[in-house]
C-alpha cells in the first residue's frame, strides 16, 4: 500500500532541476515531523512548509500495487512530448515508501525518477536522481548523491559541514520564514564567497505555481 498526499504536474521550482517538467508524487508521513502544528517545536525538522497529512490533495489517494500507482503518475504527464517523463517523489519523506518495486514500476514506464529525501533512511537501488537535504539534529545516512540541498541557515547545520561528501552539486537555499528577505541575503552572501555553492530559489512560491 502506497498513500500519497498529492500527485500533479508542474515545473520544478527549486534546486538543480529549476525550471524542469515534473509530475510531482507528495508521499505522506515524516520520519522528522508528525505534521502536525502542536509537535513542530519538539520535532527534528521545525521549519517544514509542506502538508503531508492524508490523502486528500490533487491526484492523492491509497494505492494497492506499484504498478496501479505507476500508472497514476504516468496519467499526469502530457501525451506525446518527445521526452522521457520526470518524476520528482517528495514528502514528507518519500524514502518511508518507495521501494524496489515502485521504482521498477516507473522505469518501466520510462520515468526519470528523482528524490527530494531529508537523508536519514538508505535509498533502494535505480533512484535515477538523489537529492539530500539535511537536517541539523538529524542523523545522515545518505552522505553521497546528485544533490545536497541545504536550507539556510540552520544552527548545527552549517554549509562547511557537508562539503566533505560525495555530492555533485551542493544547493544553498534560504529559509523561508519571516526573515527570508534576510536569509536570502545572508545566502547569496554565503555562495558568493564560497563558489562551491550554488543559490537555489523557491521560484515556484513567487510564480505561483504548484
Amino acid at each position: 500500500m502506497y498513500t500519497v498526499k498529492e500527485t500533479y504536474f508542474t515545473i520544478q521550482g527549486e534546486g538543480f532541476h529549476t525550471g524542469r517538467s515534473a509530475v510531482f508524487v507528495r508521499f505522506t508521513g515524516c520520519n522528522l515531523w508528525s505534521g502536525h502544528e502542536k509537535d513542530r517545536a519538539t520535532a527534528t525538522c521545525t521549519f517544514c512548509d509542506t502538508d503531508f497529512i492524508g490523502t486528500d490533495g490533487p491526484g492523492g489517494g491509497n494505492f494497492e500495487t506499484a504498478n496501479e500507482l505507476a500508472n497514476h503518475i504516468l496519467s499526469k504527464w502530457p501525451k506525446e512530448t518527445g521526452s522521457n517523463p520526470f518524476v520528482v517523489c517528495t514528502g514528507g519523506e518519500p524514502l518511508l515508501q518507495i521501494d524496489d518495486q515502485l521504482i521498477g514500476a516507473l522505469h518501466k514506464h520510462k520515468f526519470e525518477i528523482a528524490i527530494e529525501t531529508n537523508g536519514t533512511i538508505k535509498p533502494p537501488g535505480g533512484i535515477d536522481w538523489i537529492c539530500v537535504s539535511p537536517k541539523a539534529s538529524s542523523n545522515l545516512l545518505i552522505t553521497k548523491g546528485d544533490e545536497l540541498k541545504l536550507v539556510y541557515p540552520q544552527e548545527g547545520a552549517e554549509p562547511s559541514k557537508y562539503e566533505g561528501l560525495e555530492f555533485d552539486y551542493f544547493s544553498l537555499q534560504p529559509m523561508d520564514s519571516d526573515n527570508l528577505e534576510e536569509n536570502t541575503n545572508k545566502t547569496i552572501a554565503y555562495c558568493n564567497e564560497h563558489p562551491l555553492w550554488r543559490l537555489s530559489l523557491q521560484t515556484h512560491k513567487f510564480l505561483g505555481i504548484p
